[in-house]
């Protein structure tokens, strides 16, 4: 396994970059205008209400539609993430990792195209973008890293007559709103 390293940033002043992008940004145009579902239990709920969302820099192109959630809908993800949560806290933090570092890699395989999205759903120009793209990838090969770490614990100081232990422990599901000009927010779980 490497070590952690932080993901470059594109330098687009590199005809190749600068076309890559372009391309990236083309395909994306192409692509938009859809209704997206909301994700729940590995089912995919397109729900009447959606939230629109339009190009910052031009209010008249749509990107997209995104399923709207409710309170109903909001508690159902929770049982869902609870009941999934029993399995995968047995999962052993090195095949967790390796779902991170998978995820990680495919990002950065189209890395473009992801800037893409970030430039005309948030306004943002190219080098914001590929930071931001940039950092969803250091952040999911840096928390892979530290699961990794905490799988092995540190030896503690032994105390004469005491058995002392330290693990880490899977303690639960959250529900997060995350910040809308940021691709994949990631956290540890």
């Amino acid at each position: 396994m490497k070590a952690f390293a932080n993901e470059p940033f594109t330098n687009f002043s590199l005809p190749e970059n600068a076309t890559a992008i372009k391309e990236a940004l083309a395909q994306v145009r192409q692509e938009l205008g859809k209704k997206y579902p909301l994700y729940i239990g590995g089912e995919a709920i397109y729900t009447d209400e959606v939230i629109t969302s339009t190009n910052p820099a031009n209010e008249n192109e749509v990107i997209g539609f995104a399923s709207k959630a409710d309170l109903v809908l909001a508690e159902k993800a929770m049982e869902s993430a609870n009941s999934t949560f029993a399995y995968w806290s047995k999962v052993s933090p090195e095949e967790r990792a390796i779902f991170l570092f998978k995820a990680a890699e495919l990002m950065r395989q189209r890395k473009h195209y992801f800037s893409a999205w970030l430039i005309l759903e948030s306004g943002k120009n190219w080098a914001e973008a590929d930071a931001d793209t940039a950092e969803a990838i250091d952040f999911m090969n840096f928390y892979a890293h530290e699961m990794l770490r905490y799988a092995n614990p540190p030896a503690l100081v032994p105390i004469s007559g005491e058995y002392n232990q330290m693990k880490y422990i899977p303690l639960g599901v959250g529900l997060v709103i995350p910040p809308w000009n940021f691709p994949w927010p990631l956290w540890p779980a």
